[in-house]
């Protein structure tokens, strides 16, 4: 039978366009498969995400004090740790802090947090209040600043100055001076992290370390912490 333009015929109940294609039924269960396809990789992909999906890595601001370990065990010491202070389950300091060495320490769960804060080839600043014997000359303060010579290398370039003496808590124990010898501040920002560095720069300097605080290490201080005391921070 002729069909008309654009009209078509009636074939086995179905409408045959004049091109000759036919409209295809949908094969039995097509739907169907492609819907449990569907639930079946449903769980696999959300455990996936969940896989993936990193928590907000959690940094914690310490303001260490005097005489306590660098760490959450003891080891056989009778000295405090971080255990005292901090009880807060899977965080580890970022870096370390000598045990007679005061000030911020920054804990986190997060190793690659971890790694970018305390390894050197970041060159973080950190930068420390030095209480030290003397008054350094500007010959002193520009060896700090262009680094000094020590047995296991020379240092960077440090900013080092000056400062009055900063409102600071009371240390326990207190520092003991020599009467016959003046004392003075400097604040000193280093990139580096050699074993008790800025304690060896200033006796390479001529003026040996009495009192050593962290302040600062990146953008993060020690503002508003007393000793013991930390706080929570974005990282």
């Amino acid at each position: 039978m002729e069909t008309r333009p654009g009209v078509g015929r009636k074939v086995d109940g179905r409408l045959e366009q004049r091109t000759g294609k036919r409209d295809r039924p949908s094969q039995p269960g097509t739907m169907q498969a492609s819907v449990g396809l569907a639930e079946t990789l449903a769980p696999f992909a959300f455990g996936v995400e969940r896989q993936y999906r990193r928590e907000v890595p959690r940094l914690i601001l310490l303001n260490k004090p005097f005489g306590v370990l660098c760490q959450f065990s003891a080891d056989g010491s009778d000295k405090p740790t971080l255990a005292r202070y901090v009880a807060v389950p899977g965080v580890y300091p970022a870096g370390r802090l000598d045990t007679d060495s005061e000030g911020l320490l920054l804990l986190t769960d997060d190793g690659q947090l971890q790694a970018r804060i305390a390894d050197p080839r970041f060159k973080l600043p950190k930068t420390y209040l030095v209480q030290v014997e003397g008054s350094p000359d500007p010959e002193a303060l520009a060896a700090l600043r262009r680094g000094v010579q020590l047995k296991d290398g020379m240092t960077r370039p440090a900013e080092a100055e000056l400062i009055p003496a900063p409102a600071l808590w009371p240390r326990d124990p207190p520092v003991r001076f020599r009467k016959t010898v003046p004392d003075s501040w400097l604040r000193l920002t280093i990139r580096e992290g050699k074993n008790r560095q800025v304690r060896r720069m200033t006796a390479a300097a001529g003026h040996p370390t009495l009192r050593l605080v962290r302040w600062a290490v990146g953008d993060w201080t020690l503002d508003g912490l007393a000793p013991g005391e930390w706080r929570d921070v974005a990282s």
